[in-house]
Formats: C-alpha cells, sequence, structure tokens
C-alpha cells in the first residue's frame, strides 16, 4: 500500500522563504526542513535567522541563511541565486515577510502607503520574479495574504489593500506560470499569534499591558465558530501541503486557515 503520507515530504527539494526569522515564516522552515527539505532564510533579522539554521541542523536538517530586504529586488534575486549556489535548485518560494500597519485610511500618509506597498506587493512580485527565473516545472510558489481582505475592520484598511493586491497578484501568476508548470497560491491567515500580533500588547501609554492583550486576544477569539485563535504552525502545515506533491492540483486559490472567523454571517 502506498504511503498517504508520502505526498508531504520534500525530499531532495529546496524551499526559500522570506521572513523566515520569526512566526510563520520560522515555523514553516522548520516544518519544511523536518520533511526533507533544504531550506534558505532570509530577512532582515540576522540574528533570527542564524539561530533557525542552527536549530534546523541541530535537527538534522540542511539550511543557510542569508540576509534580505524584501524591497531590494537585486537582494530577492540574490536570496534565490543563493538557493542555487548551495543546493542546485529551487523548488518552493515563499514570500512571508510582511509588515502591520494600523490607523484610519483617511489618515495615511504617502511614507506609510509606500512603506507598506513596497514590502508586501512588491516584495511578493519581486519573489515570485526571482523564483520564476530559476524554477522548473514542478515548482510552487505560496504568497501570503490576510483574513483582513476579507472584512472591513477599522483601523486595517492599508494592510488588507496590500494584502487585496497580493491575492490578484497570486491569481495572475497562476495562469502566467501555468504553462511552465510552476503552481502560485496564497495563503490568507487568520488571527495568529506571532510576534506580529504583539504590538497590541502595549497599552496607551507604551508599556505593556498583559490585561489589554489577552481582550485583544479573546475579542479575536469570539469571531472564530471554533472559539480558536491560530499559531504559526497552523499556517506552516498549509503551506506545506502546497508546496509537497500532496497539493498538486492546486493553483491561483486562496487558503484560508482562519477558525471561520471570516465566515459570513
Amino acid at each position: 500500500m502506498t504511503d498517504p503520507l508520502a505526498a508531504f515530504r520534500l525530499d531532495d527539494r529546496v524551499a526559500v522563504l522570506t521572513g523566515a526569522a520569526s512566526g510563520i515564516g520560522l515555523a514553516t522552515a522548520e516544518l519544511l526542513a523536518s520533511v526533507g527539505a533544504r531550506v534558505v532564510l532570509g530577512d532582515l533579522d540576522e540574528a533570527g535567522i542564524g539561530a533557525a539554521v542552527e536549530r534546523i541542523e541541530a535537527a538534522g536538517g540542511r539550511a543557510v541563511a542569508r540576509y534580505c530586504d524584501v524591497r531590494d529586488r537585486a537582494a530577492v534575486d540574490g536570496l534565490a541565486d543563493a538557493a542555487v549556489a548551495a543546493f542546485g535548485r529551487v523548488d518552493v518560494f515563499c514570500n512571508i515577510a510582511g509588515v502591520p500597519s494600523d490607523g484610519p485610511l483617511i489618515e495615511v500618509g504617502d511614507a506609510e502607503f509606500q512603506r507598506v506597498f513596497d514590502i508586501h506587493v512588491k516584495g511578493t512580485l519581486y519573489g515570485c520574479q526571482a523564483a520564476a527565473r530559476v524554477m522548473e516545472a514542478g515548482g510552487s510558489i505560496v504568497n501570503t495574504a490576510s483574513a483582513g481582505m476579507d472584512v472591513a475592520a477599522p483601523g486595517y484598511g492599508l494592510y488588507a489593500m496590500a494584502k487585496a493586491a497580493i491575492t490578484q497578484l497570486t491569481r495572475n501568476l497562476a495562469v502566467e506560470l501555468g504553462g511552465d508548470g510552476i503552481r502560485v497560491n496564497v495563503i490568507a491567515p487568520g488571527t495568529t499569534e506571532t510576534a506580529f500580533s504583539t504590538r497590541h500588547l502595549a497599552g496607551e501609554d507604551g508599556q505593556p499591558d498583559p490585561e489589554r492583550y489577552a481582550n485583544w486576544v479573546e475579542g479575536q477569539r469570539s469571531l472564530s465558530p471554533i472559539g480558536r485563535v491560530g499559531e504559526a504552525i497552523d499556517q506552516a502545515r498549509l503551506i506545506l501541503y502546497l508546496a509537497s506533491e500532496a497539493g498538486r492540483f492546486s493553483t491561483g486559490q486562496i487558503w484560508r486557515a482562519n477558525g471561520g472567523a471570516t465566515i459570513p454571517r
């Protein structure tokens, strides 16, 4: 009998990840390495990706780290080239790097607009272009959007706009790259407790306020029919499916692990 879990193995595959120093990126890097992938980790946080490489190698995996600012096309191209130089190929490219942006849309200035769109939209486009340049048939690109694009929530409009743009970018590229045998999908995480969400820990005076954070988490949990918020591994497991042979018939799709928080009701 064929092992049903074999389709999730990534032996002899090479995966590149941006935003790999923490949160979803880190959880994904460690998970992909645990099922056989050789991983190349890119991030602004060199200490973070260096520590991740040490953990992956201590567990028997193979990994390299490279400083990468996704706003810089040359840096993203360099990340893909580093993967080819180290391991000979790129099979999976995960565009995970991102930043939060809070505040009313009517108050958004040029600098904040540029920052958010440079990191999310340009950074994702650069990653997809770099991946397509070095990938062969059978490759998988996984982009990262957000449940924020599915609802109109005050204070999150700019972030949601950027994530919606990534979704359309993904759909178009799935069509454009399908003939080359490359799949392109996008995940749209719901509330996931990572360093990304700890900005809600600060009180009005800027000091840590654990009670405020607990109330925020409880409010997010109440949006889910199953009463949960996510963990980084919940998104990492979804990425594994899309990166592996298990997801070979999936392309151009939005994948939502969000506890049902955006179900219309």
